[in-house]
């Protein structure tokens, strides 16, 4: 994008004013080589959102903003219930929930070199992955319902997990108001099968070594240590939320239409919080949201288990686990007042500050933990959330790396097996049932991580803590 098109604030702060039809202002938080990489769809797409009844404050971009369906990935917008205010099905996007939790082993990297390619052949046996991956667990009608409304203690409650997991996951590991009953079937017989799988895409398992401590403090207070052995997973809601996804997408065009709102693009097809629609879908929503911390509690369970196999003294313990994709209720301050509004989060992830009630007793002081992938074969991060991030983009910062060419750009440039090559001489594993799905995620279709992540901590959206190296990666 042409950064003339925007009034500069600041060095990551970069706005354009309401005309038209926008209701309020649209933000985008990045330095200025990230402005001119993003799509010009960025700025179009942030400045359609900010003509949505009921929105509040800004349409904000995360410094990995990238063109996605309605919303930007990378989009955060809050709307007031009691102005007008909607929930878009594609503020959401497809994949609701998905998300990334990382768990911290007393392992270090001279403990993992000698058995890594066992290990790595080991994960990739067993942890299904890839598109139509199925897994061991089979739901009947009754499980299925409970695992919706109970999540994450769903899962602990079977077996798939540990109780003290839970006070790590985000909302208890289980978001109320979940409603099974607005879930149709055919979504429910797409996850019948899909609980503990891996998905497609961009998901991935990973063994990670941290690489560099950023800030000690915050470092000490979550657990972290420069070599530690850290494992990583990023995964969602599978079949049932995509499900979920088109079915909505489909029907609130009607109630869009219905409530008098003029769509500037047909992709933020969306409806009154408070209508009938828009509230069933919220409780699909949600439901869709317990299924992917239920998946990733399970995930992380087979890689204790599989670490047990190979040092059965092992700690792996839960650092946190927080989703990307959702529209929550919180309570922010707009306009001098505290208001309960309704957050979309498209592509970007919860990052709340030091002191935050809903964080649990041992990362209070620090701030959340904010867990941003990198691409394939380069680094990640962990991040702790900022207080100013609560007046920046209603406690919210990036994701991920974000991506800087499409899938098919990347098959034109990249072979799947060519960057496997690539990467084992690197010393670095990856394990995949698709030649192609490694080629469209290659290293080089992503943006630069490590500008993506500074540009939040300088816009002040989170705070860089530990940087995250790849061992052993397994893909869908």
């Amino acid at each position: 994008m042409d950064p003339r098109r925007f009034t500069q604030i600041d060095a990551t702060t970069w706005r354009i004013e309401p005309t038209g039809a926008m209701r309020v202002p649209a933000v985008i938080y990045a330095d200025e080589d990230l402005i001119r990489g993003m799509d010009d769809k960025v700025g179009v797409q942030a400045c359609n959102v900010a003509t949505l009844p009921g929105i509040v404050t800004a349409s904000y971009a995360m410094p990995d903003a990238h063109w996605g369906y309605g919303f930007p990935i990378g989009g955060v917008a809050a709307f007031d219930p009691d102005g007008g205010g909607i929930v878009s099905a594609g503020g959401v996007g497809f994949d609701i929930s998905c998300g990334v939790r990382t768990m911290l082993t007393d392992l270090a990297v001279a403990d993992i070199e000698p058995v890594q390619s066992r290990l790595a052949d080991a994960l990739f046996r067993e942890i299904p992955a890839g598109v139509g991956s199925r897994g061991a667990i089979t739901l009947d009608t009754v499980e299925m319902d409970r695992m919706l409304t109970g999540g994450a203690r769903w899962a602990v409650e079977n077996g798939w997990g540990e109780s003290r997991d839970l006070e790590r996951i985000e909302e208890g590991g289980a978001v109320p108001g979940a409603r099974p009953d607005c879930v149709s079937e055919r979504a429910k017989g797409r996850q019948r099968h899909e609980m503990g799988t891996l998905g497609s895409g961009n998901h991935y398992l990973e063994v990670q070594a941290v690489a560099e401590i950023v800030d000690r403090d915050a470092a000490r207070a979550f657990g972290l240590a420069q070599d530690q052995v850290v494992v990583t997973i990023h995964c969602g809601s599978r079949g049932l939320g995509h499900q979920i996804g088109t079915e909505y997408l489909a029907g609130m065009p009607v109630a869009a239409a219905a409530a008098g709102i003029a769509l500037p693009d047909r992709e933020l097809a969306c409806a009154p919080i408070n209508s009938d629609i828009g509230q069933r879908y919220l409780g699909a929503m949600r439901a869709a949201s317990n299924c992917a911390l239920a998946n990733r509690e399970i995930l992380g369970h087979y890689a204790r288990r599989i670490l047990r196999d190979f040092f059965p003294e092992v700690a792996v313990d839960l650092l946190f686990d927080v989703s990307h994709n959702t529209c929550k209720a919180e309570t922010h301050t707009v306009d001098g007042e505290p208001r309960e509004v309704y957050v979309h989060r498209k592509g970007a992830t919860r990052a709340f500050g030091p002191g935050h009630p809903s964080l649990p007793d041992a990362l209070r002081a620090a701030g959340q933990p904010v867990l941003i992938g990198g691409s394939m074969g380069t680094g990640s991060y962990i991040l702790a959330g900022l207080a100013s991030s609560e007046e920046k983009a209603f406690g919210s910062a990036c994701h991920g790396a974000g991506r800087a060419l499409s899938r098919h750009a990347a098959l034109r440039q990249w072979s799947g097996r060519g960057i496997v090559d690539e990467l084992a001489a690197r010393g670095i594993l990856v394990c995949s049932p698709s030649a192609r799905g490694v080629a469209e995620e290659a290293p080089g279709a992503y943006k630069d991580v490590g500008a993506v992540v500074l540009a939040a901590e300088r816009a002040g959206l989170a705070r860089r803590v530990a940087r995250l190296r790849p061992l052993i990666c397994i893909k869908g």
